[in-house]
């Protein structure tokens, strides 16, 4: 369900790239596990591929501004999260630098952008992929303003042993961002990516504003893992809309491309320059 999301302070961190609250003491090394540990024939995994969920997302209403330019900015009615709604609100553990935290995302708002991103399961196999693509790029949604916060229905002991595994066999090593705890799955469920018959998330992404608006969200199905690249090319096509509020961005805008002014003279010299 979507819920208006109030403004507040950032919670104390010793680390100032995350905002969370509630940090713990270092806790003691927990036992590595492997990979092969998990049989990948197992009808729970072979449930998994056989997963044909599709989520689509259509916008219910468009605002108008009352001045000359002509509003793009969607404003979805649904409960459902659609792009437009505020995110609802979660506070949930997590583990950050090998700690046990605290995050509220209602923290970040008015204050930070928010990558927020779903993956089905600790110590699988596309999953790390990605978890630590966006670790490693940290920096770069750093350096706009941004927040990356990672979700699955694992416990934070799974989160813990899997980060403190070594990614040659499969684990994720230290990370940059929070991954965050959703073991009631109410937090997927919240964002319509639940698999219900499943008890896993989807692979979905959603990019939030720093008003805590939705505005930006995809979901694949579990065997396909996402773009960074365009995570970041879409997160900052964002920001230059809400920066510029009378253009628009075309297909595969990046900054420095020519962006567009959506209306029918000001388009022409967009189509003209191509």
């Amino acid at each position: 369900m979507a819920c208006s999301v109030t403004s507040t302070a950032l919670l104390s961190s010793s680390n100032p790239r995350v905002s969370a609250s509630g940090s713990a003491a270092a806790l003691p090394k927990l036992p590595s596990f492997s990979q092969s540990t998990i049989d990948p024939s197992s009808s729970f995994f072979n449930g998994l591929r056989n997963c044909n969920t599709l989520v689509s997302r259509i916008p219910l209403s468009i605002s108008s501004r009352t001045n000359k330019s002509r509003s793009f900015v969607v404003r979805a009615s649904s409960e459902v999260p659609l792009v437009g709604n505020k995110a609802p609100d979660f506070e949930a553990e997590a583990v950050f630098d090998q700690e046990f935290i605290k995050v509220k995302l209602s923290e970040y708002i008015g204050k930070k952008y928010v990558i927020l991103f779903f993956y089905p399961l600790d110590f699988t196999f596309v999953c790390p992929t990605e978890i630590t693509a966006f670790s490693d790029r940290y920096e770069e949604f750093k350096n706009v303003n941004t927040e990356i916060l990672g979700v699955s229905i694992d416990s934070v002991f799974s989160h813990l042993a899997w980060v403190q595994t070594d990614r040659k066999t499969g684990g994720l090593g230290d990370l940059n961002y929070p991954l965050i705890s959703d073991v009631t799955k109410s937090i997927s469920k919240s964002y319509s990516v639940l698999i219900p018959d499943q008890g896993i998330a989807l692979r979905g992404l959603f990019i939030i504003d720093k008003e805590g608006v939705i505005q930006h969200s995809t979901i694949n199905n579990l065997a396909i893992g996402r773009s960074v690249d365009e995570t970041l090319r879409t997160l900052q096509a964002l920001q230059y809309v809400q920066e510029n509020p009378d253009e628009v961005c075309p297909a595969g805008w990046k900054p420095g491309d020519k962006s567009m002014k959506p209306d029918p003279k000001g388009s022409k010299e967009y189509f003209a320059s191509i």
